[in-house]
């Protein structure tokens, strides 16, 4: 094994790491990584392989295996990439012809529209690979001259610790993220819902139009004659059982997400401004009595879509397919099957990411963004509640 090369390929994964790409696939004996990037469009997907190479069949062959491999981590990705960086670090090129395979894609990956830049450094090209690398990822990649390096196996080893000790650190980060909150404004507001819903079904029924009216559902006409806290009492109403029980089980789960996500205080200001712009649409565009925390709940996935914006990479890793399917399915439905309100539903939705966008997660300030968010808000508030009333 040859130490200086040996030293090259963790530089090269220590500078990915730097340039906040992430570890997604590590094999048994850390010879072969893959590193995906959210932020870089350009090249989303990297692999390293550590790998005296011996013929160019078996160069062939594993050029092959790397796309396969990167269109399985593709499937989890909604935007498709075209384009992967295949890195290969070898003490000695093939001995046969093997410059045709860099030069040009591969048969297969020309039928996929595929493209598969590879890269074959050897201890006698390293100096023009990492100035392609350089104008590749418009980076220096720059490192200590291996040749002054006395020990270079002892300096492989440590930047590999390094790497893995970053990588361990981001973790326990990202899963600190998950639980900066209690849930308890999630709590506070079912027992709300519920104890609103007992005292209807007591004096009348929560399916009563009458009964609705009286405990604040929404109303055109009396927001119209001046009743303003109608835009906000809806969120505790709801219509029937079913409704309740949807409505509850939605509220908990997402709730107790966002909660943790966001802590309490922002969480409750998402939930009240979600649900005010749930109501605002739905005053806006149906005629219809109105009640339910459909809105507000909608507008606990539009602030996990906006923490999707400022964690990208945890949060397709973790939520995001499952959000994003949720909302999908959940206004379809909204579409096919008549007397559900979507507009207090994307109301809901468009709120809940701009009041996140106005509080952002804990521990983030981007005041720009802030300022942003909130004149976006009362924006579109002012000039919905001038049309409307």
């Amino acid at each position: 094994m040859n130490g200086k090369m040996e030293l090259l390929f963790w530089q090269l994964v220590y500078f990915f790491i730097q340039q906040r790409y992430r570890i997604v696939q590590l094999a048994d004996d850390a010879r072969e990584i893959w590193l995906e990037s959210l932020e870089n469009k350009h090249v989303p997907i990297v692999r390293l392989v550590r790998y005296d190479i011996d013929w160019s069949q078996w160069l062939k062959r594993d050029m092959e295996y790397a796309w396969r491999i990167a269109e399985q981590i593709q499937k989890r990705r909604i935007r498709k990439f075209n384009k992967m960086v295949n890195i290969y670090i070898s003490t000695y090129p093939p001995v046969d012809d093997w410059e045709f395979l860099i030069e040009k894609p591969l048969p297969l990956l020309q039928q996929r529209n595929a493209a598969l830049q590879t890269l074959l450094i050897h201890s006698g090209n390293i100096h023009l690979s990492l100035q392609q690398l350089a104008d590749m990822f418009q980076a220096p990649v720059t490192f200590p001259a291996i040749a002054d390096v006395r020990d270079p196996f002892f300096e492989a080893e440590r930047l590999k610790r390094a790497v893995f000790r970053e990588e361990r650190e981001q973790q326990e980060r990202e899963r600190k993220l998950f639980k900066y909150g209690k849930p308890v404004f999630t709590y506070i507001f079912i027992a709300l819902q519920v104890i609103v819903f007992l005292l209807m079904e007591w004096n009348g029924g929560s399916t009563n139009p009458d009964v609705l009216i009286k405990y604040g559902a929404k109303f055109n006409p009396l927001i119209q004659a001046g009743e303003w806290w109608r835009f906000f009492t809806p969120i505790f109403l709801h219509i029937g059982f079913l409704h309740l029980l949807m409505n509850t089980f939605a509220l908990y789960y997402l709730g107790m997400t966002v909660e943790r996500l966001y802590g309490s205080w922002r969480f409750f200001f998402i939930y009240f401004t979600a649900g005010f712009f749930g109501t605002l649409g739905s005053f806006l565009f149906t005629a219809s009595l109105s009640a339910g925390a459909s809105g507000a709940i909608f507008g606990l996935f539009g602030a996990l879509l906006y923490f999707g914006t400022v964690y990208r990479h945890l949060f397709w890793q973790t939520i995001g397919t499952n959000i994003i399917g949720l909302i999908v399915i959940n206004l379809v439905f909204g579409m096919i099957v008549p007397g559900i309100d979507n507009a207090g539903h994307i109301g809901g939705l468009i709120g809940g990411y701009l009041a996140a966008g106005i509080v952002h997660l804990p521990n983030h300030f981007d005041w720009k963004k802030q300022m942003r968010s909130l004149l976006i808000s009362v924006g579109i508030a002012a000039f919905a509640l001038y049309i409307g009333l």
